[in-house]
């Protein structure tokens, strides 16, 4: 059976600054996300998951490389195009949480519906995503009534309300503790293996090790293969 690449990174380079201040992030990178498959992408801080992470998802470009997101190269399409592809194609799940601090989290998802009409979860699937992630009480909250590891699991909840095949996610079990991460390590698994999704964590909490299928380690701006010991 042929796995299908939903993320293909070649060569990728990102450099910040010029001259004596020019700080190269990323070096030579390859990586391959498959549908149906959880990638772990460890490192410690300011190691450049994170830039990995938006040049992934096309939210910066690479200094040099190539970029093919669903089968489709960025740098040959335009920028309405590349909104267009992440719109459809990705879910974030950024570690600013991202959410709107004058919409309740109700509204957060209205407010995706408004974007993206079709093709969202449906309202039963939702209700099932918002127990399992135990933030269903809290649909009549604002952001700032909730706390760090709340506003985490609806900015999860909400990147995966799109239903997107590919899902990338920067350190979102930063706020949680060990009960919480173990049901969202086995949500996002859940996805990868049921729902045929291809998911990239970038994180240094080796507590999802267990979950995952491929394990990368960036080191001084290259991606190493770790080995799985589970």
């Amino acid at each position: 059976m042929t796995t299908k690449k939903l993320l293909e990174m070649q060569q990728i380079n990102k450099s910040f600054g010029n001259g004596l201040s020019k700080v190269h992030v990323l070096h030579d990178l390859n990586f391959a996300a498959a549908a149906g498959q959880l990638n772990l992408i460890l490192g410690p801080s300011g190691s450049g998951k994170s830039t990995f992470l938006t040049i992934a998802g096309g939210l910066q470009s690479p200094s040099s490389g190539q970029v093919k997101l669903a089968g489709q190269v960025l740098t040959e399409l335009s920028a309405k195009q590349r909104d267009s592809l992440r719109l459809n194609q990705i879910g974030f799940v950024l570690q600013a949480y991202n959410l709107l601090p004058y919409l309740k989290v109700s509204d957060q998802f209205a407010l995706v519906d408004r974007i993206k009409p079709t093709n969202n979860l449906s309202p039963t699937e939702l209700a099932s995503l918002l127990d399992e992630l135990g933030i269903a009480e809290l649909i009549d909250k604002y952001p700032a009534e909730l706390s760090g590891g709340q506003n985490q699991r609806v900015a999860i909840a909400r990147a995966l309300y799109p239903n997107p095949p590919i899902i990338l996610a920067d350190e979102p079990t930063a706020a949680l503790d060990s009960q919480r991460v173990e049901q969202v390590g086995q949500l996002f698994a859940d996805l990868a293996h049921t729902e045929q999704k291809a998911v990239i964590i970038v994180t240094h909490d080796l507590r999802l090790k267990r979950f995952a299928d491929q394990i990368n380690e960036i080191k001084d701006g290259q991606l190493l293969p770790t080995v799985i010991n589970h």
